[in-house]
């Protein structure tokens, strides 16, 4: 730095402390000399502000929606109107294209104003401002961001060396658009994306020259100027006029280019931009929004806790593209609603899963994903229990995660969609489809022991079918193709109770209740009614599990992610599906054979003999399917799964609210919200038949 140039700089700074009101002049003399002003620092720690998250469908192109704690995304200068940039310049700092961040004449001029008494000036220049606010974000500390922002003359000539070093780092077009992304426009509007949308609902590149002065003008002072209160709407005017003229006198604009943007009415009011899962652009996609959201919070990835992931999903800038299918989930929910309304007591569950890669293509039930109202109806308030637990009901609105579990979401009981597990502990132990037994009505087990059980049963477990004619020889086609309780006890009494729960473990079914999770890890054993469902599920869990017959015996851990890029366009590999082989691939097609009776298929091994409790499903499907329905006690709940080669739909039907209710739930109303979200999902493609043992 030459000897003249630093004297006009020193100088500068001299004449910057005394515009400073009430500087101590003293604390800056000690500063200001070559040497000391030389060793100030000259680069500051560049930490991108916080932007915000986009959440969007498989297709990439459907925005769910946007996740922030400031909303804000970053845009080039390329897609900011030339508008805004000129109206910037004219309301900031006129000299913007001249100086090399401090401009020396206009700190004199400040100097001059206020040691006269006028308003007070400070000087900075667009760079300037720049600094101030990257020093803001950069702070680690509430001390730094007041150090960053104390109007002090130390902190005046940091500015100024930072600004100098920053003008020749970065080009003027650079400093501009670090700028626009960086300042705040009031009503929570970070950076001009985001005061466009607020303002205006309109991209950067698309602002006119009002809309441009009109923003410019609010930067000074965004409460001040702020047109959407009372005092602030004429003063917003007054001012985005004043930046008008400006723009005019620097010859951006013309005059009837200035009378035009003059005589256009300021708005007062502003866009509401919906934050997170309940402001989702079509509220049936909250339910998968919010499963994605308990995702990303439970990856070691994000951060060391909930509150680091958090921090990071709101604040990363990332897009992400879910493994939401836009079609299915439009199915699902339609299929859902011709059977019941948003606001029946009882819910109609659907969860849908890619085989082979874990991904969960849709989440729909007749509930509104909204947080309660306090109108909200206490369900079966005349039970006395219900009424002092206080429980508040989840229809027609809640965010609870009904479908997929989680919280205090432990799940349900789905019933005979469990004996797909005793099967398969079968097949693993050596036994085959044809294994045969000669059933009875009723099964007293000469291993499980229960003391709630009839008198006749003399302290032993003894299920009985749902129909007093099923007895007689069953094998797993007509057995699983019949549901005999009578035919799956024995069939686990035989492999082990044990090996069939390690089964369900190995599908994925997590065993969220503690009662149950000490069952399954300490007594598995001696858990005689677990083949016939009576452990808590979710569809999600379900239809995953026989998805994984349908990959040949490959799990994958179920994911809302298809892809995730960074700000700054890294793609990251979290997400992608985790998948390991947890049974042999002619386990998992013999078992799907025996699968197809209970929908209305036929086995290609062996036959179902007329069996099937759901044998609408592959007329209503088209294509070749397999599945099971499940029926707990009293019918509290009612289930069904169907599956095909590329999709696989599980729903229940249930009160999650109050589980031990007296209805009965029924299979002509779950059973088509299934078969048709499925067949919805098939149509126009082409039939894919299932690969048969040694294949």
């Amino acid at each position: 730095m030459s000897s003249l140039v630093l004297c006009g700089l020193l100088a500068g700074v001299v004449v910057a402390a005394a515009a400073l009101p009430g500087a101590a002049l003293s604390g800056l003399v000690a500063k200001a000399s070559a040497q000391e002003f030389a060793q100030l620092p000259s680069e500051i720690k560049q930490q991108t502000s916080p932007q915000m998250s986009r959440i969007y469908a498989s297709d990439g192109k459907t925005q769910l929606a946007v996740m922030y704690d400031e909303y804000r995304s970053d845009v080039p200068l390329k897609e900011i109107s030339p508008n805004m940039q000129h109206a910037i310049v004219a309301a900031e700092d006129h000299k913007f294209y001249e100086h090399h961040g401090v401009d020396f004449k206009g700190l004199a001029r400040a100097f001059v104003n206020n040691q006269s008494g006028g308003s007070q000036q400070g000087a900075s220049t667009l760079t300037m401002q720049v600094v101030r606010m990257s020093l803001s974000y950069s702070a680690s500390s509430p001390a730094e961001v007041v150090a960053a922002t104390a109007k002090t003359s130390e902190r005046k000539v940091a500015e100024m060396k930072y600004a100098l070093e920053l003008e020749k780092q970065l080009s003027k077009e650079q400093i501009l658009e670090r700028y626009l992304n960086i300042a705040p426009f009031g009503n929570r509007a970070y950076g001009i994306y985001a005061a466009s949308q607020v303002y205006f609902g309109k991209k950067p590149k698309d602002l006119d020259v009002a809309e441009a002065a009109l923003l410019a003008g609010m930067v000074r002072g965004t409460t001040y100027y702020d047109p959407t209160t009372a005092d602030g709407y004429p003063r917003a005017t007054e001012r985005r006029n004043y930046v008008v003229n400006d723009l005019l006198s620097l010859k951006f604009i013309t005059a009837d280019q200035a009378a035009k943007a003059k005589a256009e009415k300021v708005p007062n009011k502003t866009r509401s931009i919906g934050n997170g899962c309940t402001s989702v652009s079509r509220n049936d996609w909250g339910f998968f929004c919010d499963y994605f959201q308990r995702w990303w919070l439970s990856q070691p990835a994000f951060g060391d806790n909930e509150y680091d992931r958090e921090r990071r999903l709101k604040s990363g800038g990332y897009k992400i593209v879910t493994t939401l299918d836009i079609n299915a989930q439009k199915s699902a929910r339609k299929r859902v609603l011709e059977q019941r309304s948003d606001n029946s007591v009882n819910a109609v569950l659907l969860a849908a899963v890619q085989p082979g890669t874990g991904k969960v293509l849709a989440l729909a039930a007749n509930r509104k994903f909204k947080l309660p109202t306090a109108a909200s109806p206490n369900p079966l308030s005349s039970d006395p229990k219900k009424k002092k637990a206080g429980v508040r009901a989840t229809y027609p609105n809640t965010t609870n995660p009904i479908i997929t579990g989680g919280g205090d979401i432990k799940g349900y009981q789905a019933g005979s969609v469990f004996k797909m597990f005793t099967m398969v502990a079968a097949l693993e132990n050596g036994l085959d489809l044809d294994f045969t037994i000669n059933t009875t009505a009723r099964y007293i087990s000469p291993l499980y022991r229960d003391s709630a059980a009839p008198a006749a049963c003399n302290g032993h477990y003894c299920p009985s079918n749902s129909s007093a004619k099923e007895l007689g020889p069953y094998n797993m086609w007509t057995g699983f193709g019949a549901s005999v309780n009578t035919y799956f006890v024995p069939l686990q009494e035989q492999v082990g109770a044990e090996k069939v729960v390690d089964v369900a473990r190995r599908f994925g079914v997590q065993f969220r209740e503690k009662t149950e999770d000490d069952l399954a890890t300490k007594s598995a054993h001696d858990w005689g009614s677990f083949t016939l469902g009576v452990s808590a599920s979710t569809p999600l869990d379900i239809a995953n599990a026989y998805a994984t017959l349908a990959a040949d015996g490959k799990y994958c851990v179920p994911t809302p992610v298809q892809e995730i890029t960074t700000h700054e366009g890294k793609k990251l590999t979290v997400g992608k599906p985790n998948c390991k082989q947890v049974t042999k691939p002619d386990v998992a097609r013999k078992t799907i054979d025996a699968a197809r009776c209970p929908v209305g298929d036929s086995a290609q091994l062996g036959s179902c003999a007329g069996t099937g409790t759901a044998k609408g499903a592959r007329g209503a499907v088209g294509h070749p399917i397999f599945g099971k329905t499940g029926t707990t006690d009293a019918e509290k709940t009612a289930s069904l799964v169907v599956g095909t080669t590329s999709i696989v739909v599980a729903g229940y039907m249930v009160n999650p609210d109050w589980q031990a209710h007296s209805d009965q739930m029924k299979h002509d109303v779950i059973n088509p919200a299934v078969w048709n979200t499925v067949g919805d999902y098939m149509d126009g493609k082409p039939n894919e038949q299932f690969k048969k043992p040694g294949e």
